[in-house]
């Protein structure tokens, strides 16, 4: 089960650390998705590159955060604080994110992956929160 966890964690820390890193160089496939929903949300509040820098940035904290156990419960809140901001564009961009009833473009299968983060997530927390509380019997 630890090399499961540990699969687990290395893999949150990829996906994570790798689409934070794209977004930090201007490289990512996703910022016109990013924009878009920045345009119908955040304009007025900050610049678009200073808001995508940031986003990456805010990412690769969220990769690294995986890596440490003891900061599991943090990791674990911000990314689903993450996820419910990323899922945002299936509701307010139904235009990129569907092709019809039932039928997501590429965008929109790339957002509902967010589901597979979202098991695995919850999957590491509870054993972590199991060892702990075992640990600490």
């Amino acid at each position: 089960m630890r090399l499961i966890i540990w699969f687990s964690r290395v893999s949150l820390f990829v996906v994570y650390f790798w689409f934070g890193i794209l977004k930090i160089v201007g490289n990512s496939p996703a910022e016109p998705l990013v924009h878009q929903l920045f345009d119908i949300t955040l304009v007025r509040l900050i610049d678009f590159p200073t808001f995508l820098l940031w986003f990456g940035v805010f990412e690769c904290l969220i990769a690294v955060m995986w890596l440490v156990p003891k900061l599991t419960y943090i990791a674990h809140n911000t990314t689903i604080f993450h996820v419910i901001l990323t899922i945002v564009p299936i509701f307010a961009l139904t235009n990129v994110t569907w092709t019809g009833l039932l039928s997501p473009t590429i965008l929109g299968q790339y957002i509902m992956k967010n589901l597979l983060l979202l098991s695995c997530v919850m999957l590491v927390t509870h054993i972590y929160k199991l060892e702990t509380h075992i640990n600490h019997k």
